[in-house]
């Protein structure tokens, strides 16, 4: 390819997929894709043979967090961007707060605040790259933050805020979740979407309910408030408890979940996943930290997430010259999020990512910079 500096073959990755959205796919999850095929591809969600497949995801889960008594997963169509308008008519009582520190956490608050049967949201925010959590505040029934915000690789703690009483804590895992540690009682609702740690497809949100997150659902249906059948998490509760889901699912994007927490769990469950990120992660920091023409971008090494990191690359070095030769090598997906407009790359760098390849892109990166140089 004319115009394209040449990577010597021992020094890429074996698998270049570093995305940040849909995760890279591992081949045992297109076999268990293929082992599918007649029994429950193109088959009706209302039989056995799905069922039984929702049924094993949700006990999966249950098993890989370590549920406590009384806390259940539920599924619905659609991914995280509709769980937030589910969220806005099915959890919200009256007022939400919502920590905002990156793109994903203020959508999630510009659903609430748009609501017309809500007050005005309260938000607390602080500039990308940053972390702010959400503190007591009267008339507030839900506080609503990013466990990791995908679009600047932060993360935050996980923690009911103190005094916050009856409130519920509704934290947004997608790009987290099963990928890093947590403790699940601090949460009323952990809910994700499984294109990333869970290396399937989007299109289906899971969510994982307390007892009083339940209670609140229940409390909120019973109140006759109107709610779209597609955004009433009673009626994913209900489906839920039977294994279905209120539609047709894409039952493509349950085998792959369904394959994926079998690896994991085969290999040690959360405590695996986290060390295998925290692996991949503190590869590329010690890198970025170590170079003169990047930086990371989330200062505070507290703050940096193990799943996504975003790195600031100087201005002499072109950012999307590097992408670009990378691209043409098979090494693909760490373009930065759009609408941070800095000159960057963003690598995922979930499970199914193997750390090794994570070291080959430093390498390959390193190789590119210094003949973009001459």
């Amino acid at each position: 390819m004319s115009n394209v500096i040449a990577i010597p073959p021992h020094l890429l990755p074996k698998d270049g997929r570093f995305g940040s959205g849909p995760s890279k796919v591992t081949e045992a999850q297109m076999a268990a894709l293929a082992a599918a095929q007649p029994l429950l591809l193109g088959t009706s969600h209302r039989q056995a043979p799905v069922k039984n497949l929702v049924g094993d995801i949700r006990a999966m889960l249950a098993e890989f967090f370590t549920l406590p008594d009384g806390y259940e997963v539920i599924l619905g169509n659609g991914g995280s961007t509709l769980f937030w308008d589910a969220a806005t008519f099915s959890l919200v009582q009256e007022r939400a707060q919502h920590c905002v520190f990156g793109e994903f956490g203020s959508k999630f608050a510009q659903a609430t605040s748009a609501a017309p049967h809500l007050q005005a949201s309260s938000v607390r925010r602080t500039e990308p790259g940053g972390v702010i959590l959400p503190e007591a505040e009267d008339g507030v029934d839900v506080y609503a933050w990013p466990h990791n915000e995908t679009s600047t690789g932060a993360i935050a703690a996980v923690t009911r805020p103190e005094g916050a009483g009856d409130a519920l804590a509704v934290v947004d895992g997608t790009s987290a979740a099963g990928g890093t540690s947590i403790d699940i009682s601090q949460t009323d609702v952990y809910y994700f979407a499984p294109q990333k740690n869970f290396a399937s497809d989007g299109g289906l949100y899971v969510a994982i309910l307390s007892p009083a997150a339940t209670a609140r659902i229940e409390q909120i249906t019973a109140a006759n408030r109107y709610i779209p059948d597609t955004l009433s998490l009673g009626l994913a509760l209900e489906n839920s408890r039977a294994n279905q889901t209120l539609n047709t699912p894409a039952v493509a994007t349950l085998v792959l979940m369904r394959a994926q927490l079998a690896w994991l769990l085969d290999q040690g469950g959360m405590a695996f996943a986290a060390a295998r990120t925290a692996d991949s992660s503190g590869r590329i920091y010690r890198w970025a930290d170590a170079n003169a023409f990047t930086e990371t971008f989330v200062a505070s090494p507290t703050n940096r997430s193990p799943v996504v990191a975003t790195i600031d690359v100087i201005s002499s070095v072109d950012a999307g010259e590097l992408r670009r030769h990378l691209r043409a090598h098979g090494v693909v997906d760490i373009d930065p999020y759009r609408k941070l407009g800095r000159n960057q790359i963003r690598v995922g760098m979930f499970p199914a990512v193997d750390p090794e390849d994570v070291s080959a892109l430093t390498r390959c990166l390193d190789y590119l910079v210094e003949r973009l140089a001459t």
